[in-house]
């Protein structure tokens, strides 16, 4: 009796890595009847959506809230999407959007999402308490924003003339060729409430004189109308229930299976071979790998990657990376002064752009995220203990001088920097409370993704170069027919809900060639 075989002889499509982007897409195309395997190089699905234990104790290693949820009676995109797909899981919204610290600044603003009964909404009222004057342009602002992200959605599923863009949608098609500073700018808003409402650039990893207001206000119209949320059971829930879906779809998936090639005849993809040797066959490609590492490295032959190619990822400048400290500490929070969940912080100024320019250095990062899951989620933390994170996000570059010789004491010594840092911020000192501690730096997430450089934002998207300007010329990008891309460099970028997004884009693109290959176009 011959031995079975362990791959099929052809699939239809092969999606490289198992993070929620290649889920996503998996499960789109086996609900159209398509053959899929996903090939995971690591043990477990989700790629950097997960969490993981220390001393017993279950650690959330990124997730720190989600957008585009919203409550259960009234769901946003992502909520619907997964519902729609047969996942139901137990999200927990946060209690504020966001504090603002900065010291030196005179700043110190928490903002919540929604709005009140007359449709005002509530970030625009606490700004006004501390910033009279100011309440009608922030609102106005705001309900800008929120058509904006409307928009966005609408076009995720349908394609307007330019006319009816115009006419239907003036929101989008007013701002799409400003960024943020301008358009706040444009509404007379003073610098110190700008600064207020520009929290969320670290999402982005963009300055916001720089950040296109349509991405700005996707942001701000998701998170500021519905909240965000956190998963009850942790981030690797997400992650373990869309592979349970995907293999109850009939999508194949191994762990375990790094892809060191792509094969390509003409121009057009055929199939991949692994680290271990099995060369595996299918029509379409699904990449989680960026393209730097892809045309680079992964094609096969080497001179099926045309110049155009390389023209793009030479041409595209990476985002930012990530530097966190997981803390799990002794005591609750109330005992270490810490009453918020979500709190952005600086020392001495509010200037992404100055902040920016910080991120290419190895330490001395001015902007912080700090979480404490206990406020979100406190079934989840051991009674008595604080879940902590703080968060900065440096350029890759900022770690090119670090060797594996002082990789060690580096990633110690800059932890200890943002433990200190936001202990001054608390009054309290953080080391003498340590139970345990995780540090994630850009090279734990590029041994542990494989993502390029670890960079989790993927290519910036700035005024230049953002979803707005390669929307257009999206389906030109795809140089090896066949092969398209599905994580956060991506079309639409990073962030877990977008992910999720660019997964579904591409299914999209790949049943968009399936039909043109039935039509023998």
């Amino acid at each position: 009796m011959p031995e079975k075989k362990f791959y099929a002889d052809q699939y239809d499509a092969i999606v490289i890595g198992g993070a929620v982007a290649g889920m996503a897409c998996a499960i789109n195309l086996a609900r159209e009847g398509m053959k899929v395997l996903i090939l995971e190089r690591h043990n477990l699905p989700g790629g950097v959506v997960t969490s993981f234990s220390r001393s017993g104790v279950e650690m959330e290693a990124t997730l720190h809230e989600m957008m585009s949820i919203g409550p259960k009676e009234k769901p946003l995109f992502i909520r619907e999407y997964l519902e729609e797909i047969g996942i139901d899981l137990d999200w927990l919204r946060v209690p504020e959007a966001y504090r603002l610290y900065v010291p030196e600044d005179k700043i110190d603003v928490t903002l919540h999402a929604g709005k009140d009964e007359n449709g005002v909404f509530l970030a625009a009222k606490e700004i006004e308490e501390k910033y009279p004057g100011n309440l009608e342009k922030v609102d106005r602002l705001l309900k800008l924003c929120e058509e904006v992200y409307n928009t966005t959605l609408y076009l995720n599923d349908h394609n307007p003339s330019k006319l009816t863009l115009l006419k239907e949608h003036e929101g989008m098609a007013k701002t799409a060729g400003y960024s943020a500073k301008e358009v706040m700018d444009a509404f007379e808003i003073p610098e110190v409430v700008q600064s207020c409402l520009s929290a969320y650039w670290i999402y982005v990893g963009q300055p916001i004189s720089t950040l296109p207001f349509t991405i700005y206000s996707f942001l701000m119209g998701d998170y500021m109308t519905g909240g965000s949320y956190v998963l009850r059971g942790f981030s690797h829930e997400l992650a373990v229930a869309m592979a349970e879906k995907a293999r109850e779809l009939g999508v194949q998936i191994e762990y375990g299976q790094n892809v060191d090639k792509i094969l390509v005849k003409n121009r057009q993809v055929y199939g991949v071979r692994t680290s271990r040797g099995d060369e595996i066959h299918s029509r379409y490609v699904v990449s989680a790998p960026y393209q730097d590492t892809v045309y680079k490295k992964m094609i096969e032959p080497a001179s099926e990657v045309p110049p155009e190619a390389f023209k793009l990822v030479n041409g595209r400048r990476l985002g930012v990376s990530v530097f966190s400290v997981i803390l799990q500490l002794e005591g609750k929070p109330e005992d270490l002064n810490i009453h918020d969940y979500s709190v952005f912080s600086a020392d001495s100024h509010f200037d992404t752009d100055k902040f920016w320019e910080g991120s290419k250095k190895l330490g001395g990062w001015d902007f912080l995220t700090t979480i404490c899951l206990n406020f979100a989620n406190p079934e989840g933390i051991p009674e008595g203990t604080t879940s902590l994170s703080i968060t900065a996000l440096p350029l890759p570059e900022a770690f090119f001088g670090v060797t594996a010789d002082n990789y060690r004491e580096t990633k110690r010594k800059l932890a200890k920097e943002l433990i200190e840092r936001v202990s001054k911020h608390l009054g309290v000192n953080l080391l003498d409370h340590i139970i345990d501690l995780e540090i994630e730096a850009p090279m734990s997430v590029a041994h542990y993704t494989g993502m390029y450089r670890g960079c989790v934002y993927g290519y910036q998207h700035h005024m230049e170069d953002s979803i707005v300007a390669r929307l257009p010329r999206y389906g030109k990008e795809h140089y090896i027919h066949g092969l398209t891309w599905a994580a956060a460099h991506a079309l639409t970028g990073d962030g877990v809900a977008i992910n999720i997004n660019n997964g579904r884009i591409a299914a999209k693109v790949v049943m968009e060639w399936e039909h043109e290959a039935k039509e023998g176009k």
